[in-house]
């Protein structure tokens, strides 16, 4: 290939990886729609991201989004006594509350 046709190719490549994933889409959006389950489906995951937005910090969607790979964290969370994690928990909380209304 000649070399000045390298970066506009590179540029294409790297802008179609991006197309890949709404631009909009959150940690928790994204984690919705990687979990597999059956019910995760664009338009539910992006009503949930919604909600995330909402009610939830930029730390508090990445922290949170561990949860849909790793259940058993969320059970460490709930069940710690660490300050952290109980201000995670309750601001998890607040956003189901939110997702459920607004999403069901």
């Amino acid at each position: 290939m000649k070399p000045f046709l390298i970066l506009p190719v590179m540029a294409l490549a790297i802008m179609g990886a991006f197309a890949v994933m709404p631009a909009s889409a959150n940690p928790i959006e994204r984690a919705c729609l990687q979990s597999g389950r059956s019910t995760a489906d664009t338009a539910l995951c992006s009503c949930i991201g919604s909600a995330a937005d909402r009610t939830l910090t930029n730390r508090q969607m990445r922290d949170g989004a561990r949860f849909f790979r790793d259940p058993q964290r969320a059970q460490d969370v709930r069940q710690s006594s660490q300050r952290a994690h109980e201000d995670l928990w309750q601001a998890w909380r607040r956003f189901g509350e939110t997702a459920e209304a607004m999403c069901s």
